[in-house]
C-alpha cells in the first residue's frame, strides 16, 4: 500500500485490506454480507449481532444468523447479553460452527438491550464485563475482540478505560464508534477518541462511524493512525465504497461503478434474497435497503417509491429494468438533480451496533 497502512493481524488472522464490514442489525445478513464482498475490498465480515439468549436455548433463528459462507473469511460472529455463562457457552458455539472471531457487542445503544445491561450497558458495568471476557477467553481458541462506544453517556466518556481493561483481558483487536450510547446516530462520531485509545494500547483498533466516502476513510487513517476502519451505512449507499478505498490505499484511482454495474447489484440482491427467503419476505428486504443503492441518480426518488410500492417479483424486476433503461437512454446526465434528491419515504433505518 502506497501510505503506512497496511494489513493488519488479529490474532494469526490477516485482515487485508483493513476494512470491516460493521454490524448492522437488520441489515448485515448473509444475503448482504455476499453482496457487498463480492465488490471486492471488504477484509473482514461480521454477522449481525446475536443474542447468546437465543443462541444458547438453541433459537432457529439464531442459528440462521451464524450462517456464513467460505468466501467471506476471515468472518466473526458478534455476540451480545450480560449473562457471563451464556456469553461463554454462546462463544463456544460460535467457535464451533467455524467462525474465525468471536467479537462481542459493546456498542448497541437499543434500549431493549441496554435495559438487560447488553450491548452498551456494558459500558456501566466493567466489573460484568471484564468477568465476561475472561470466561470467554477461556473457553475458546479463536480470537476475541470487542466492539464499544465512546462511553455510556456523553458524561462518561471512558473508551480509553475499557480498551485497556480488555486488553488486559485478552482481546485482540478493539473497535471504537466514536458516539455515546445516549447519542445514538446523532451528532458526528469523536475520531479523536479513535486515536487516544489507539495510543493507550497495543493491541489493533479500528474505528467506526460517518465513513462514507474515500477521502474521508483516508483522512481518518492519517489523523488517528489507526490499524483499520469499520464502514456500516456507507456500504449501503455504496457496495463498492470498500474497492474504493483499497484502490486509493493500494495507489490506483479508485474504481467508478457503471450504469450497468448499479442495475446489476440490486437485480443480484433480489437474486440472493430469492434463494434465501419466501417472496413475500425477500420482497420486503429488498424495499428495505435496494433504493439505497440507487442515491445519487437522477431520478432516484421517484424509483425508491416505485420499488416500495412493487407487488411482486416479476413487479420488481420489471421496475428495475424500466428504470435502468431510462437511465441508459438519458447517458452521461444520470446524476441526481437537487429535486431528485428529495426523499419522500425513509425506506431504511438500519443502525451500525
Amino acid at each position: 500500500m502506497t501510505s503506512k497502512v497496511k494489513p493488519f493481524f488479529i490474532g494469526d488472522i490477516k485482515i487485508d485490506p483493513p476494512l470491516t464490514l460493521s454490524p448492522m442489525a437488520g441489515v448485515t445478513d448473509f444475503t448482504f454480507r455476499r453482496l457487498i464482498k463480492k465488490r471486492g475490498g471488504v477484509g473482514m465480515t461480521v454477522s449481525e449481532f446475536i443474542s447468546v439468549e437465543g443462541m444458547t436455548r438453541n433459537s432457529p433463528q439464531s442459528k440462521r444468523m451464524m450462517r456464513f459462507l467460505e468466501e467471506e473469511r476471515p468472518f466473526a460472529v458478534q455476540i451480545f447479553g450480560a449473562n457471563t455463562k451464556r456469553m461463554a457457552m454462546a462463544a463456544e458455539m460460535a467457535e464451533g460452527i467455524g467462525a474465525d472471531i468471536l467479537d462481542v457487542n459493546c456498542g448497541c445503544p437499543a434500549p431493549k438491550v441496554v435495559k438487560k445491561g447488553g450491548g452498551s450497558g456494558l459500558l456501566n458495568n466493567l466489573p460484568l464485563l471484564e468477568e465476561i471476557l475472561k470466561e470467554i477467553k477461556k473457553a475458546i481458541t479463536i480470537p476475541l475482540t470487542l466492539k464499544i462506544r465512546s462511553g455510556y453517556s456523553d458524561s462518561d466518556i471512558n473508551s480509553v478505560e475499557v480498551a485497556k481493561l480488555a486488553e488486559q483481558c485478552g482481546v485482540e483487536h478493539l473497535a471504537l464508534h466514536g458516539r455515546t450510547r445516549e447519542q445514538r446516530y446523532a451528532g458526528l462520531a469523536d475520531w479523536d477518541l479513535v486515536r487516544q485509545v489507539k495510543e493507550a494500547v497495543s493491541i489493533p483498533v479500528s474505528g467506526n462511524g460517518d465513513v462514507t466516502s474515500v477521502e474521508t476513510a483516508l483522512a481518518r487513517f492519517k489523523e488517528t493512525d489507526c490499524d483499520g476502519i469499520l464502514i456500516g451505512r456507507g456500504a449501503m449507499q455504496n457496495p463498492w465504497l470498500f474497492r474504493q478505498i483499497q484502490d486509493a490505499l493500494e495507489g490506483r484511482e479508485p474504481y467508478v461503478p457503471t450504469l450497468d454495474d448499479k442495475q446489476e447489484v440490486l437485480l443480484e440482491f433480489f437474486e440472493y434474497l430469492s434463494e434465501d427467503m419466501p417472496e413475500l419476505a425477500a420482497l420486503g428486504k429488498m424495499k428495505q435497503l435496494a433504493g439505497q443503492f440507487t442515491k445519487g441518480l437522477r431520478g432516484g426518488a421517484k424509483f425508491r417509491q416505485t420499488l416500495f410500492h412493487s407487488q411482486s417479483a416479476e413487479e420488481i424486476l420489471e421496475n428495475i429494468g424500466n428504470y435502468f433503461e431510462t437511465l441508459s437512454s438519458e447517458g452521461a446526465d444520470a446524476n441526481e438533480t437537487a429535486e431528485d434528491s428529495v426523499e419522500t419515504l425513509d425506506s431504511c433505518e438500519a443502525v451500525s451496533v
